[in-house]
């Protein structure tokens, strides 16, 4: 029985990832907010990965497959309160030039996995404790990203909700 106007902010995920997809995100959640007039959580799609296992894993590396031999990645560590926080900012690398932070049992989420995971694998040796490519960013996960950080004053005007590209050259 709510109307899109009883809602305190609408939240979506900001990217990074496939750029259509962002672009559509952005463009219906700006025009749902504009239109009622409520604020907007942008959730980064990388975190809302890690946190679809952040109950069951408490080290998480997300990565999406961004095409041109590259990967969207981001460490992850599961909070005190079962929310995921960032470890490091969120980057589009080649894997085999990436680094990860320190600590053991990386579990590792999402798509980036299953187009370079043998990459990968040679990249975290010991440090890997497993992985599920077959993962993707979920609702309720973003949801809950998303109370916290309209909790925290991070929700912004329609106008501002921006999505999230870390690559500057789309041509390889």
């Amino acid at each position: 029985g709510l109307k899109l106007v009883d809602l305190d902010a609408l939240a979506f995920g900001r990217g990074p990832g496939a750029f259509t997809g962002v672009r559509i995100a952005t463009g219906v959640i700006q025009g749902l907010a504009f239109g009622a007039g409520i604020p907007v959580v942008p959730v980064s799609s990388l975190a809302a990965l890690a946190q679809g296992v952040a109950s069951r894993h408490s080290l998480i590396m997300s990565a999406f497959d961004a095409r041109m031999g590259e990967i969207y990645w981001g460490p992850f560590k599961a909070g005190h309160d079962g929310l995921v926080v960032p470890l490091d900012e969120e980057k589009v690398e080649r894997p085999d030039d990436l680094t990860l932070p320190e600590g053991d049992e990386w579990f590792g989420v999402g798509t980036g996995w299953s187009a370079h995971g043998d990459t990968l694998l040679v990249r975290f040796g010991a440090r890997l404790a497993g992985f599920e490519w077959e993962c993707y960013p979920h609702a309720g996960d973003i949801l809950a990203l998303a109370r916290r950080g309209f909790a925290e004053g991070k929700a912004v005007t329609a106008e501002e909700a921006l999505p999230v590209y870390l690559r500057n050259k789309v041509t390889g």
